[in-house]
């Protein structure tokens, strides 16, 4: 069990007091003691430059051949977690200021606005090991705090600088601290932002040199890192490598990720996010179905979440997925109400048995007239002259399932010609080099239904409309030319 040294401990000499190795350099946490499924544990908070400092991973063999408790780092991960705690410092710092400085609070504000809002931040509690403990604490100097009336209300612990904290669950909590940190000494000491590549703020400026106000912000930033930021950690007393990678086991792998379409409801941080909920369904564009999957048969006319997520990632960032998305979208917006403003006019669209009358309530469609508009409001050949030509006619497109040109790739040459659809060969991808197998035409039932390879199929339809609308066909870049 944990030594309490709180016997007179006021009389003992301070070497004595601050720990083990008799040295000023101990650092001293305070904690509450809990018995975790019959083990010692200890509930923790630490300044995140404290913890960062104190902590390490065991995901690679150290230099005394430390065993492995972790999987691999991905960097990715961290990078978002680093986003989110710098934003949330910069939140921080909005609503603990109460002076009437103008200027640093517009500062605070814009920064808040480029790395984007969200009602709530908070980082989870990180869960690690002390392996120099001892089995339940054994090995470690404590002294237990009392009020007035000597009630315990916790513990001080004193750690070495050998005590580390080997991070169990937590790793890229961890890792994304570590580059707020380093982002904010660097910007505090060069007062320039770092590349826009490495950088954690998005600040889009060729001239990196930070504004004053701005860099008054940062200092803010980096000071409550030192102290009033605060990261939760259970800590685990003494465990071996075996224990250590039981608990990171069940830490992992004993929890159920929530629902797609759940998750997304419920957050309110992603600017695309936002838009969906503040402008398609407050509004009354979308309605929105519970669950991720769909049923034909039972088909109201509304969509799922995550359908309409993905089919906004391509219509706003050109991407499948809206993670990363910041403020900097906002002049993208007026141009995405405008595409859904077309697309409710089509036929049957939102329509109770959408799906069975028209193909327009099929995401992959959808995507598609996303991924045009795109091209022609933002991308490398961007032309309002075309981008009016598309959402203005989309209407004028047959979308109904019967139409041939949806399943050309079924058709024979008599019946192409039949159709009249010689011309739709020129936009088309080569049907020699790959599989153009983009769906199935059900004759029994009248209904076209497009495969679940989305990013291969729809650029193929947006092929088929370019077409019809006389558009000018994509350019097509093969793997040899791009290299």
């Amino acid at each position: 069990m944990i030594q309490n040294t709180n016997n007179n401990e006021t009389t003992r000499p301070l070497n004595e007091l601050i720990g083990r190795g008799d040295t000023t350099s101990d650092l001293q946490i305070k904690a509450f003691v809990c018995n975790n499924l019959g083990s010692t544990t200890l509930l923790s908070k630490i300044p995140m430059y404290d913890f960062y400092r104190m902590s390490d991973v065991a995901n690679d063999r150290g230099e005394n051949g430390e065993p492995v408790a972790q999987r691999k780092l991905d960097p990715n991960h961290a990078l978002k977690l680093a986003q989110y705690t710098l934003a949330g410092l910069i939140d921080t710092t909005i609503h603990l200021d109460k002076s009437d400085n103008a200027a640093t609070m517009s500062a605070r504000l814009n920064l808040r606005e480029i790395m984007g809002k969200q009602p709530y931040y908070s980082l989870q509690p990180v869960v690690a090991n002390l392996r120099t403990a001892g089995v339940n604490g054994s090995s470690l100097r404590a002294q237990q705090i009392e009020t007035a009336d000597k009630e315990g209300i916790g513990v001080k612990i004193w750690l070495g600088q050998k005590d580390i904290l080997w991070i169990v669950d937590g790793q890229h909590r961890r890792r994304g601290l570590q580059m707020v940190v380093e982002f904010l000494e660097q910007v505090r000491m060069d007062q320039k932002y770092p590349p826009k590549k490495q950088s954690l703020f998005p600040h889009n400026r060729d001239e990196r040199t930070v504004p004053p106000e701005e860099l008054a912000v940062w200092i803010e930033c980096y000071e409550l890192t030192r102290g009033l930021c605060t990261v939760g950690v259970d800590i685990h007393l003494g465990l071996d490598i075996i224990q250590e990678r039981q608990l990171f086991y069940d830490l992992n792998n004993k929890s159920k990720k929530i629902e797609t379409s759940l998750g997304l409801e419920f957050d309110s941080s992603n600017p695309v996010n936002a838009f969906i909920k503040e402008t398609l369904i407050d509004n009354g564009f979308i309605r929105i179905m519970p669950g991720d999957q769909t049923d034909w048969d039972n088909d109201d006319g509304s969509m799922t979440r995550k359908d309409l997520i993905a089919v906004n990632a391509h219509l706003i960032l050109n991407k499948s997925n809206i993670n990363g998305a910041t403020s900097l979208i906002a002049p993208r917006l007026d141009v995405a109400k405008r595409f859904w403003e077309a697309i409710i006019q089509i036929p049957d669209f939102g329509e109770k048995n959408a799906r069975s009358k028209t193909i327009a309530a099929q995401s992959v469609v959808l995507k598609a007239i996303a991924k045009l508009t795109y091209d022609f409001s933002f991308g490398r050949y961007a032309n309002n002259e075309r981008l009016c030509k598309l959402l203005d006619s989309i209407t004028d497109i047959d979308f109904s399932h019967d139409n041939p040109i949806w399943r050309f790739y079924q058709l024979n040459s008599d019946e192409i010609n039949q159709y009249s659809l010689e011309g739709l060969v020129d936009y088309l991808p080569d049907n020699s080099t790959g599989n153009r197998d983009i769906g199935n035409y059900d004759e029994k039932t009248g209904w076209m239904r497009f495969g679940s390879k989305h990013n291969d199929i729809f650029p193929i339809i947006g092929d088929m409309i370019r077409w019809k609308l006389e558009l000018p066909k994509r350019l097509i870049v093969t793997k040899k030319q791009a290299l």
